[in-house]
This record gives C-alpha cells, sequence and structure tokens, in this order.
C-alpha cells in the first residue's frame, strides 16, 4: 500500500480506537514507516508515544513489583499515558527478542498490561522489518501476529514528491527522481555486495542536507557512501547535465527556450527552481506554459514549495 493509502487508513483508525484493531506496518528500512504514524498525530493534534521495542526490556510495559497495603502489585511505567487521545506506536517490533514480543501481547489484544489500562481515546500500532528485508529481524510468534492487521508499505513516487516538497529537499533531487521514475526510491540489496549504503527516502533525503552543506569536491563521496555506487553515479551525471544548459538568466529575461531532451528539461526545472527569487515567480509561472504538461506541473510544483 502506498503512503497516503496507509495515512488515510491510519487516520481513520486513531478515530476509532476500539473497533479498529492494532495495525502493523512493514517494510524495509528508510521509507517512512514509522514518519508516517507521527505525521498523522500531528495533522490530527493528538499525543504520540514511540516506544522503541528492540531497546527494551519486558519490565519496561509490565511495569515494576512493589507492595502495597500489603498486596504485590506492578506499578506500570510514567510514560504510558493516563488520558486524553493519542497513538501508542510498538516501533521496530520485529527487531525485538521474543522474551520482549511477548510482553506486547496483552497491551496489544486487551489494551492493558498488568495492573494497567490503556485510555479508550489511544489507539496501538506496530512497525517493523521483515526478514526478507536483511534486517535484524525475529520471526513473530503467530499469537501476537494474529493481535495485528498487517500492511506492507511500498514507495510511491507522488507521495515521495508531495512530501519532498513539503520538507524543503533540494530541488536537484526531486528533479532527478522524476527523471529516474522513483526506480531509486525502493531499497536494492544485493546479496554478494559488501556495499552499505543504498537508495531509500531515507538516504534521498540525506542526499539534499549533504548538497546543501558540503563544498562540491567532496560531493562524489559522501553520495556514494549514502546511497551507494550506482546510484551516486546516475545521480552526479545527473548534476552534470546542467553544464550543457544555456544561461539561464535568458530565460528569467523573456527567453521562453525549452530543450529537446527529456535529461535537460529535468535539469532546466532544476536549476530554474534552485535559482528563483520571489520576485521572478511570474516569469516562471508564464514560463511553464510553453513546457509540456507533466514538465510545467513539476516546475509550478517545485516553485510553489520553494517561493
Amino acid at each position: 500500500m502506498k503512503p497516503s493509502a496507509v495515512k488515510e487508513w491510519l487516520s481513520t483508525a486513531v478515530d476509532h480506537p476500539l473497533e479498529v484493531p492494532p495495525l502493523l506496518l512493514e517494510g524495509p528500512p528508510g521509507i517512512g514507516k514509522s514518519a508516517i504514524f507521527h505525521q498523522v498525530t500531528v495533522e490530527k493534534g493528538i499525543q504520540f508515544l514511540d516506544i522503541r521495542l528492540s531497546q527494551r526490556d519486558p519490565t519496561d510495559l509490565r511495569g515494576y513489583p512493589a507492595i502495597i497495603d500489603g498486596k504485590a502489585i506492578t506499578i506500570p511505567p510514567a510514560e504510558l499515558p493516563r488520558e486524553g487521545r493519542g497513538l501508542m506506536l510498538l516501533d521496530e517490533i520485529t527487531s525485538a527478542p521474543p522474551l520482549i514480543q511477548a510482553s506486547a501481547y496483552q497491551l496489544t489484544l486487551d489494551r492493558r498490561i498488568g495492573e494497567y489500562k490503556l485510555p479508550d481515546g489511544w489507539y496501538v500500532a506496530g512497525a517493523g522489518n521483515r526478514i526478507e528485508d536483511r534486517a535484524v529481524v525475529y520471526r513473530m510468534s503467530t499469537a501476537l501476529a494474529n493481535r495485528f492487521h498487517h500492511i506492507i508499505l511500498e514507495p510511491n513516487l507522488d507521495d515521495w514528491v508531495d512530501w519532498a516538497l513539503g520538507e524543503n529537499l533540494d530541488s536537484n533531487v526531486i528533479a532527478f527522481m522524476h527523471w529516474r521514475g522513483g526506480d531509486l526510491l525502493a531499497p536494492a540489496y544485493n546479496a554478494e555486495s559488501s556495499e552499505h549504503a543504498f537508495p531509500t527516502p531515507r538516504s534521498w533525503h540525506f542526499v539534499s542536507q549533504i548538497l546543501q552543506l558540503s563544498k562540491k569536491s567532496s560531493l562524489p563521496e559522501l553520495i556514494e557512501g549514502t546511497v551507494g555506487k550506482g546510484a551516486a553515479a546516475e545521480f552526479l551525471a545527473f548534476l552534470k547535465i546542467q553544464t550543457e544548459l544555456p544561461d539561464i538568466n535568458t530565460i528569467f529575461n523573456g527567453d521562453n527556450f525549452v530543450p529537446k531532451r527529456v535529461d535537460l528539461k529535468y535539469a532546466l526545472i532544476s536549476a530554474l527552481v534552485s535559482h528563483a527569487a520571489p520576485k521572478q515567480a511570474d516569469r516562471l509561472l508564464r514560463y511553464s506554459e510553453n513546457l509540456s504538461g507533466e514538465f510545467s506541473v513539476l516546475l509550478v510544483m517545485m516553485l510553489t514549495a520553494k517561493l
């Protein structure tokens, strides 16, 4: 399921925490699983509790034993919610050892654990990687798996572009991903490769930050160390394409030149947006009318997000 569809369903789930069973969002690392949960809570204006199960002990959920009025009880952790509305995310649940996973059994099904009961306004969800994602993953017991409804998150170019524009990612990265059709958004694993870097939505975000902060002389090594050799080579070649463009000031000054090559069109849009000032917005909006449909839309979207 693409991210926008997951967000739509999750928005419904948090409004009906007692009717919708817990959601387990699964998929490879770096594609924005955890971010979706946080985004929904921000948009809904509700609380968010992120519990990284892979970093916890069983007592972190169940609480610690104590004797009160002659009775042995467990005192729930202070972080667990007592009131209001919110979303409790059991993140990295598949990376938690079986004993830690077992501590979530009662919480996910009965909405309680030991002496603690989750407030009615809170929704429980989980997120994690799969065995085929080559992450540190423990096989989930059928008892725990059956307490969730499962969704596999898949990267989607249009959704990623909407997010990237909202986060003001570097225009070169956005234009490049459009040119590549989103092929480099999906994590690519090679069992025989010793590379630790590979392209994901998260790593392209890192590339955007690198472009804004690093010196040009160090770009090749930094980008290769972020998205891997193949993706880095393609992206660096895309950046070099801009040297084949005419002086973009001629377009700002009224020239309606449009390159014939597709890669040059993407590079030109990236260059125009990168150098555009607010006072030049009207000029570029008029220029966009000379571009074909998808290129015109891309220019307007990127320009609007920047200015």
